[in-house]
């Protein structure tokens, strides 16, 4: 069975991360994608690590599987005439390059419309096309911190902490693959084509959701709590006899039966801690009868006997426990694959489960310029004429 984007061509002149995640998720879903470099491969992760394996850096796997290499000069002329040939026979574009570089290179959204007016073309940019901040370089360290997620990231003792990942990033490459998807579905009933222009600092804001709901509608700044939430409690972190685990308490009938099993049912209708309102205002006290209390026994006990009641809760796992978890395993969320130059690697799998359509890995990261004849002969260009543009450098 075919995916739900088969027939769908998309030339990806992204790198680094939110633009390849995004085609990514695209290729997964059966479109067809181009990953479109420099001569050599210019997508600066194939330079991030270590770790390598036999000279493929791990970050570049994580985010180019089932997609074609192209490489070519886009600032030379031949190798402009070969893209604007491959933009009249595909239907998506995206790119993040700084604002105004693809007008530069005379491949701007104007230009693209004329040569395929039911292009969707994609821009994602640090800070967008319009503003006083368009022309900043945008990366997702900068965002995290300008954005206000690392002044809610942290303790109190730690100050603003970034994320563990580029998490505006993916955000962002998320967004792109949505908004592409809605201008496709669009385009079947307008015929037309239409530009999105994705910005890691609007995407960043956006992901703040209850917490700039909380400050719009209070006035009072979000302060950092750690491992605690701002609006729910118990929603965190207790250490345990051998050990730390997560507690989510979401509504009063999970806090009851948390007393339950704690034996202190009293404090289920305690006025201090009745209501979640009256937990979160009475925060510091109920930590202490808690942390107090889950000391007395591990993390297996509690995390057995909270599911057991059904109470949102979860050890606290490293990444290395991930790949033998059970539940992940079942879900395929690691696959193994062969990749020419690096040999067998396991890449993360991915989180789309269509019963109909499912997604599948067709090839692993490709190597630079790996499908540049094959692309370019499909233009109906002779070999003769490959070669020559080898020798020139166009490809």
């Amino acid at each position: 069975m075919s995916g739900p984007l088969n027939g769908i061509k998309v030339l990806d002149l992204s790198r680094v991360l939110a633009g390849p995640y995004c085609s990514m998720i695209l290729g997964d879903l059966g479109a067809e994608v181009i990953k479109v470099e420099a001569p050599g491969g210019s997508d600066e992760t194939r330079n991030w690590g270590p770790p390598f394996q036999n000279d493929v850096s791990a970050y570049y796997l994580c985010a180019n599987r089932n997609k074609k290499s192209l490489t070519v000069n886009l600032k030379s002329e031949q190798g402009l005439k070969m893209i604007k040939e491959l933009i009249k026979e595909s239907d998506v574009l995206i790119h993040n390059f700084k604002t105004g570089t693809m007008e530069r290179l005379g491949l701007g959204y104007d230009t693209v419309k004329k040569l395929n007016p039911g292009m969707i073309y994609c821009s994602i940019t640090g800070f967008g096309e319009t503003g006083p901040y368009q022309d900043l370089p945008g990366y997702d360290f900068i965002i995290q911190a300008m954005s206000g997620l690392m002044s809610i990231t942290g303790s109190e003792q730690s100050g603003p902490q970034k994320m563990g990942i580029a998490i505006t990033d993916v955000l962002t490459g998320l967004y792109a693959c949505n908004g592409i998807q809605a201008a496709l579905l669009e385009r079947t009933t307008s015929g037309k084509g239409q530009k999105l222009d994705l910005s890691l600092y609007d995407c960043a804001v956006s992901s703040l959701v209850n917490i700039a709901s909380n400050y719009l509608i209070s006035g009072q700044t979000p302060q950092r709590l750690g491992n605690h939430h701002a609006n729910i409690v118990p929603y965190q972190t207790f250490p345990t006899q051998d050990g730390e685990f997560v507690i989510a308490v979401g509504n009063d009938r999970q806090f009851a039966r948390l007393c339950q099993i704690i034996n202190q049912p009293d404090l289920a209708t305690n006025p201090k801690y009745q209501t979640n309102a009256d937990r979160v205002k009475n925060r510091q006290s109920l930590t202490k009868i808690l942390t107090h209390t889950f000391l007395n026994e591990p993390t297996d006990y509690w995390v057995r006997q909270c599911q057991t009641q059904q109470i949102p809760c979860g050890p606290i796992q490293k990444i290395s426990e991930l790949p033998d978890d059970p539940q992940l395993n079942d879900r395929e969320m690691f696959i193994e694959t062969h990749h020419p130059t690096a040999g067998p690697i396991r890449l993360v799998g991915s989180p789309l489960k269509l019963s109909r359509t499912p997604v599948k890995y067709k090839t692993p990261p490709p190597n630079p310029g790996e499908d540049t004849e094959d692309i370019l002969a499909s233009l109906g260009y002779e070999k003769d004429e490959l070669v020559d543009f080898k020798n020139n450098k166009y490809i």
